[in-house]
């Protein structure tokens, strides 16, 4: 008897698991007889160049594949109540420690850190596999509609913030590297005005309520306040673009372009002394903001300190002192003297000044790395976004824990909420802007690709409630701002 070769022992035997397999699959669609006997009358009934017997057999591969990923769909969905369920449990269990006695205070540790670690693993583990399976039936029929109207280019380094005056006339405020601040004129995109009187990086522009004065802070441990008078110019036709679903966009390359010299506009008036000059920190000074009526400011150092002056005499009012690490961030509440700052030492803290006698500070630890903002709405709540990749809303009437969470796939920059549509617009270190709702649903994606959008970390974005031909701002390291038209129809802000 001749004996087998090695080569051919192996592709017999290859050849019956193909066979044992396609046995298995028949074996398993026998099940559902009726079901595929109505499907190949509906295939006879159809044109295709495949014989009936492949194109049979492919229908019930595909019918395998719907019921294993139905199947999967709903133990996701198991999943995720279950998490939750633990999660409420591990809350209450929490509370329990909080509430024992303080003898057991080792224990009372232990289990709060075993808890939360616990948690923290189930949510990063489940949640995160889950998401892609289970929003991928989520309804699409209506999508938010964005659109690129006009770039903002001049200065000769990354813009850190950009701001929008409240009063009239209604221009872009940007905050640069280049030791400079810049106005324009939102529906030209011309320079109307720029500010060098800083001799750092202007990290941070905010524009007086009720008058025509802007905030700077800076890198050379000031913050100036400074008077502006400038005249819009005609506006020009806009050249017709047409509407880009904001999920469409394809990135056609990942590279940075080149880094050219980019000329500042020689034209451009300038203002070199400030009317108001804040000195008393010891580092740089991050972030500014007026507090309601405009008498007062805020400013946010890396001395770890937020420093409250009087506008009017210059002079330090309060010293606000607590964080453990830089801050990085400030924002001031639009009709209540209330100030929120953050800082890298992953919390973020309200400050209350509503009554004159006493000032009081909550402090709350809800991320897990660098708060880099803390925005409040118009309502009754506060926006947090972190290097963490996560955002969260907090109601400030009870702050013990947020109420929407979000998570994305890179950290996250300073954020701004829309007042009107109560829109929040999230600028990332991957290049990316993303909008939510305030209950953490998404709703769009701004377009980026090579041709269009930003090609280096986006730093900051602002919302424009006016009537100009731009909703939204954005600002990043690639030297130049963006005005985008955002269009949400009714039904997505619905859900």
């Amino acid at each position: 008897m001749p004996v087998e070769s090695g080569s051919s022992a192996a592709a017999r035997q290859a050849k019956q698991k193909r066979k044992s397999h396609s046995l298995s699959i028949r074996r398993t669609n026998s099940t559902e007889q009726d079901r595929s006997g109505l499907q190949r009358d509906m295939l006879e009934g159809q044109d295709s160049k495949l014989p009936l017997s492949l194109r049979s057999n492919l229908l019930d591969l595909f019918s395998q594949i719907e019921r294993e990923f139905e199947n999967l769909y709903i133990e996701n969905l198991e999943l995720r109540r279950e998490i939750e369920t633990l999660n409420d449990r591990l809350a209450a269990e929490g509370q329990t420690f909080e509430g024992a006695d303080l003898a057991k205070g080792a224990l009372k540790t232990k289990a709060s850190h075993s808890t939360s670690q616990l948690s923290q693993k189930l949510k990063t583990t489940y949640k995160a596999s889950t998401s892609k399976i289970v929003s991928s039936f989520k309804a699409t029929t209506s999508r938010a509609v964005c659109q690129l109207v006009r770039e903002y280019v001049g200065h000769r380094d990354g813009i850190w913030d950009l701001s929008v005056t409240r009063t009239q006339p209604v221009v872009l405020g940007t905050a640069s590297a280049d030791h400079t601040a810049m106005l324009w004129s939102i529906e030209t995109g011309k320079c109307l005005l720029k500010y060098t009187g800083h001799q750092g990086s202007v990290n941070s522009i905010k524009f007086h309520p009720t008058e025509q004065m802007a905030l700077t802070a800076s890198g050379d441990q000031t913050a100036h306040i400074w008077r502006y008078m400038v005249q819009l110019p005609t506006p020009q036709p806009v050249a017709d673009i047409s509407q880009t679903p904001c999920e469409d966009d394809v990135d056609f390359s990942d590279k940075d372009e080149a880094d050219g010299e980019v000329e500042g506009p020689n034209d451009c008036p300038s203002v070199r002394v400030a009317t108001t000059t804040l000195r008393s920190h010891q580092g740089v000074v991050i972030a500014a903001d007026w507090l309601v009526g405009g008498k007062q400011v805020v400013t946010a150092s890396w001395d770890r300190a937020a420093n409250l002056y009087d506008v009017e005499t210059s002079e330090l009012v309060h010293s606000l002192t607590g964080h453990d690490q830089e801050l990085t961030h400030c924002c001031t509440h639009p009709t209540q003297r209330l100030v929120v700052t953050s800082s890298r030492d992953t919390t973020f803290r309200l400050w209350d000044f509503r009554d004159p006698s006493i000032h009081s500070v909550n402090v709350f630890q809800g991320h897990t790395d660098t708060v880099t903002s803390a925005v409040f709405t118009v309502g009754d709540n506060v926006v947090s976004g972190s290097d963490d990749r996560t955002v969260k809303v907090w109601d400030l009437k009870n702050m013990r824990s947020p109420i929407a969470t979000i998570r994305t796939d890179s950290a996250v920059n300073r954020i701004s909420v829309s007042v009107n549509q109560k829109i929040i617009a999230l600028p990332h270190d991957n290049r990316q802007v993303r909008l939510f709702d305030m209950s953490g649903v998404r709703l769009a994606r701004l377009p980026r690709s090579n041709r269009q959008g930003h090609r280096r970390m986006v730093c900051c974005s602002a919302w424009c409630e006016d009537n100009t031909s731009c909703n939204l701002f954005t600002c990043g390291f690639d030297r130049q701002a963006i005005g985008w038209n955002i269009n949400i129809p009714a039904l997505l802000q619905e859900k």
